[in-house]
């Protein structure tokens, strides 16, 4: 009841925040419809073996082909999954079901796997890619719906590759990604872990609740005199204790959080975590800070709903929550390609809580 109960305050309070007006759902659909098949401009992560690897995005991985990168593809697919999912009735629904169909198709998605396991391609857009990719596979899974399940049949061997990749990987990484953007570890770790957890593969689970206990379970004494860095979009800190929150039970959370954070304040008038500000939008590394803003809004949520009720940290966390919540959403407003095409992900993975 106490966790309905948070969930609803939060929601209800975000109701008011800038940027997140009615409409904002079909504003977030419409970033992504405008992206999702748009090839150009593309920033490719593609190695060559010769001249014959020389090739436009959509040859190489016909599916996620647009939305400037892979990984924001995948992302913007997830998004539309997403939202036809919760807002079955919503105008955009139509035309977003069309373009999923477009993408959603038995060939393009082996030339994708081919791809994948082309010489040189072993670490491609791992892990925040691939993480994305199981998470596009975790909604279509739970959504009781027969195109979905169509979709989700089609993308079945690239979800497959993605997860034998991360059981092969994440027995030999030896330490964790403490940084703030691609390469993170602790918030791909969550999102798999939420697959494994959705689709009921247990040798995952165990796998990532190991890892995370092996890189994270003794960790104390995180500063944000350190957080963040110039173009993060992901919070080193907050991710990782978003991730523990799922690993751990609200007790044992509670005594975690408090040696890994020892200093979040009990009184929530203090200020000890501000919104970054972003100085130019029109950079797609500075516009990263727009995405910190939303995804640290998440990661401060989701420590909510892992600590036990009555925790004197919670009023601290709730107003930072919603600080960082209200500064990310006014900042989806589409108006440079360099956030929209991919802001609209970070939004509504926050304001539809997918991560709890």
């Amino acid at each position: 009841m106490y966790s309905f109960l948070l969930s609803l305050s939060i929601l209800c309070a975000s109701d008011a925040a800038p940027g997140q007006a009615p409409d904002s759902f079909e504003r977030f659909a419409r970033l992504a419809l405008d992206c999702l098949h748009r090839e150009y401009p593309n920033k490719l992560s593609h190695v060559l073996q010769g001249d014959r690897d020389a090739k436009p995005p959509r040859e190489l991985t016909p599916v996620f082909f647009g939305c400037f990168d892979w990984h924001s593809a995948v992302h913007g697919h997830w998004l539309l999954v997403r939202l036809c999912r919760m807002k079955p009735d919503a105008p955009y629904v139509a035309e977003a079901r069309a373009a999923l169909q477009k993408s959603f198709n038995r060939a393009a998605v082996d030339r994708e796997v081919k791809y994948l396991k082309g010489k040189g391609r072993g670490s491609f857009e791992r892990p925040y890619g691939l993480a994305w990719l199981l998470q596009l596979d975790t909604e279509l899974t739970e959504w009781n719906d027969p195109q979905a399940r169509q979709w989700k049949q089609a993308l079945a061997p690239l979800a497959a590759e993605v997860a034998a990749r991360f059981k092969s990987w994440l027995p030999k990484l030896s330490h964790p990604s403490r940084t703030g953007e691609h390469s993170q570890s602790a918030f791909a770790l969550a999102l798999v872990l939420d697959w494994a957890r959705k689709t009921g593969d247990r040798d995952m689970e165990a796998l990532v609740i190991r890892r995370a206990l092996d890189y994270y379970g003794k960790d104390k004494g995180w500063s944000f005199s350190f957080e963040p860095g110039g173009q993060d979009f992901l919070s080193p800190g907050l991710a990782e204790a978003d991730l523990m929150r799922r690993v751990l039970g609200p007790r044992p959370y509670a005594l975690w959080l408090a040696k890994f954070l020892p200093g979040l304040p009990s009184d929530a008038s203090k200020a000890w975590l501000k919104p970054a500000v972003v100085t130019d939008r029109s950079d797609g590394k500075l516009a990263h800070l727009d995405g910190l803003n939303l995804s640290r809004a998440w990661a401060l949520e989701g420590m909510l709903r892992g600590l036990p009720a009555g925790d004197k940290r919670i009023p601290a966390l709730r107003k930072a929550a919603l600080d960082h919540r209200k500064a990310g959403l006014a900042a989806v407003t589409g108006e440079h390609y360099e956030g929209g095409h991919w802001l609209g992900s970070f939004a509504v993975y926050l304001v539809t809580g997918r991560g709890y």
